[in-house]
C-alpha cells in the first residue's frame, strides 16, 4: 500500500507539473531579443525629484544609481538631473516595462535602486514601491513575457538545465544563485558570449555586454532554457 500511495503521489505531482508547464506563456526567440533591446533604448530626462539616498516612507533604504551614488561608496552611478539618459536603471525587485517606467519617472518616482548585501538579505521586503526600474530576474521575466517576476531562485521552476554550454541559443539564460544574464550569441565559440543584463556591469542599468565563459563558470553560472520558448523566429 505504501508503494502504491507513493506512486499515486508522484503521478499527481507529475501531472501538476505538466499542467503548469503547458500554461507557460510562449515567446519566440526573436521576441525575447527585441524586448531586451527595447530596455537599452529607453530615453528619459532625469530630475532632482528622481533621486533618493536614504529611507523611503516605509523605512526602506534606497540608493538611486545617479552620479551622486559615489558619495555612498559606489562609483557606478551614471545618470544626472537635466542630462538626457538612455536605458532603464537597475532597481532591486523592479519589474517595470519601458512604458510604466516613463510614467513613474514623470510622476516623481525614484529612478532605480542599487543593491547591496543588506538589501539582498531583506529579499522582497527590500523592494521600494517608491522607486522604479528593473532588476536582473525581472528583466528576464519581461523578456520571456511572463505575467509576474520570477526571482533567481524561482527561475529553475520554469526552466530546464542544459547539459552543455554549446546548446545555448538566443533567449536562453546563464544563472547562478544571485544573478542572471540573457544569452544572445557566441562571439568566440566556447569562450566569449554577447549578452543582455540588468545589473552592475558596466553600470546600474540594462546593457548589452560581452562576457568570458571561464569567468562565468568561476562564479557558478550554468546554462538554462525557458520551457515556453519557441524555436521558430
Amino acid at each position: 500500500m505504501g508503494l502504491y500511495l507513493r506512486r499515486v503521489k508522484f503521478l499527481h505531482l507529475f501531472s501538476i507539473t505538466l499542467v503548469l508547464s503547458s500554461c507557460f506563456p510562449q515567446v519566440k526567440r526573436s521576441e525575447v531579443l527585441a524586448t531586451a533591446y527595447r530596455y537599452t533604448q529607453v530615453r528619459w530626462i532625469p530630475e532632482e525629484k528622481n533621486i533618493r539616498h536614504g529611507p523611503d516612507s516605509q523605512g526602506i533604504i534606497v540608493h538611486t544609481p545617479d552620479r551622486t551614488l559615489a558619495k555612498y561608496g559606489d562609483h557606478r552611478g551614471w545618470w544626472q538631473p537635466g542630462v538626457p539618459a538612455k536605458s532603464m536603471p537597475y532597481q532591486w525587485g523592479g519589474f517595470d516595462t519601458p512604458e510604466t517606467f516613463l510614467e513613474k519617472i514623470a510622476a516623481g518616482k525614484k529612478a532605480g535602486d542599487a543593491v547591496d548585501d543588506a538589501k539582498r538579505k531583506l529579499g522582497d521586503s527590500g523592494t521600494s514601491a517608491e522607486s522604479c526600474g528593473i532588476d536582473c530576474s525581472g528583466f528576464v521575466s519581461r523578456c520571456w513575457n511572463l505575467p509576474r517576476p520570477y526571482s533567481t531562485r524561482q527561475l529553475p521552476q520554469i526552466c530546464d538545465p542544459l547539459t552543455s554550454w554549446d546548446e545555448l541559443r538566443a533567449g536562453d539564460i546563464l544563472l547562478n544563485d544571485k544573478h542572471v544574464v540573457l544569452f544572445v550569441k557566441w562571439t568566440v565559440p566556447g569562450k566569449e558570449i554577447a549578452a543582455y543584463e540588468a545589473g552592475p556591469f558596466p553600470v546600474w542599468r540594462v546593457s548589452a555586454c560581452g562576457l568570458i565563459v571561464g569567468k562565468l563558470e568561476e562564479h557558478g553560472y550554468a546554462p538554462w532554457r525557458y520551457r515556453g520558448i519557441m524555436e521558430n523566429w
